[in-house]
């Protein structure tokens, strides 16, 4: 992405938004598509987006600013340098926790990836209680995923990346006493699941799920939701969520977008769009709009609280994390 955009007055909003974290009006950046796993950089100078939940874990940086949000029924604050972890199908919402704005980089990883990292040992999500961390196994870990958005991550990368995450996650959540879903459960939850992404554009019955599992519809369920952290209906939606965000990204009408993706109409679209990411398709189209404009060469990266590694390309940045006690300091190369 390049690194100037002609200099105009800003807005009063881009005023309120110039302090520790944001460049610009509120905007959302997309990196490329790894199988498995979405990267987003995001900036917000107030209310960032509604209560929603989706279908992955969501593990980031603070990168400037303070990022508040509701989670688990309680208020939490996530400072720079800080990681945060929210776990599938748990319920949150984003804003500004201070003047200024803040920013943020976030990984969504499926939770299929991060059973596959754990294996056998351990098939059960792990569950990490906190939602903002200072643990320097896991920033080590997601650091490195978050560092250079311009580029699409080679397949051993993420690999790499989603191990490390999932190491530390397990490392983190404290019961070693969780459920884990046996060998021929988890065979009929990967069954179910290749069968609703198949065929996400229309209703899939229980009876269906039943016949290509073996297991009981509320048996399934519960396994389902030990694997994935989600029941099939939820995973469902959110596939059909997927290629719409996709139809919109490429320049569909909504209407033919929402019939295209499975969905009964555009408002029943617009419904699931805000549970599972708390904002509507048009507002999410605006901030990815405006997350693809250049910054501004009046804000070097120094000001922002980062820093670029020579020879990194335009999106890259330097990630250094460092706080009392854990005696971090990452810099990419």
């Amino acid at each position: 992405m390049p690194n100037v955009m002609h200099r105009r007055r800003p807005d009063r909003l881009e005023r309120s938004c110039a302090g520790a974290s944001c460049d610009r009006a509120d905007w959302i950046r997309v990196a490329p598509d790894a199988p498995g796993l979405e990267r987003i950089e995001a900036c917000f100078a107030g209310h960032g987006y509604d209560p929603h939940r989706h279908d992955t874990y969501a593990v980031g940086l603070t990168l400037a600013g303070v990022q508040a949000f509701r989670y688990g029924g309680r208020s939490a604050a996530s400072l720079p340098g800080q990681a945060v972890v929210l776990h599938p199908d748990e319920v949150h919402d984003g804003h500004a926790g201070a003047e200024g704005g803040f920013r943020y980089r976030l990984a969504y990883i499926e939770p299929r990836l991060v059973q596959a990292a754990l294996g056998p040992r351990r098939s059960a999500l792990p569950f990490v209680r906190e939602p903002v961390s200072t643990d320097a196994r896991l920033i080590a870990a997601i650091a490195p995923v978050l560092a250079e958005l311009d580029r699409p991550l080679e397949e051993l990368e993420r690999d790499a990346a989603v191990a490390g995450v999932a190491e530390a996650l397990a490392a983190l959540d404290g019961s070693s006493r969780r459920t884990a879903a046996a060998p021929a459960c988890r065979q009929a939850v990967a069954r179910a699941r290749a069968h609703l992404e198949a065929h996400a554009g229309r209703p899939v019955a229980s009876a269906e799920l039943e016949a290509v599992t073996g297991l009981g519809r509320f048996e399934l369920a519960r396994q389902f939701r030990a694997c994935l952290g989600t029941s099939p209906y939820r995973y469902q939606v959110l596939r059909r969520l997927e290629r719409a965000r996709a139809l919109l990204l490429a320049g569909t009408a909504p209407a033919a977008a929402a019939a295209a993706a499975g969905f009964s109409d555009q408002s029943h679209m617009i419904r699931q769009f805000r549970r599972a990411y708390g904002l509507t398709p048009g507002h999410w189209l605006r901030l990815v709009a405006a997350g693809r404009q250049p910054l501004d060469s009046a804000r070097t990266p120094a000001d922002r609280g980062l820093s670029k590694p020579a020879g990194a390309g335009p999106g890259a940045i330097s990630i250094e994390v460092g706080y009392e006690g854990a005696g971090l300091r990452w810099r990419p190369r």
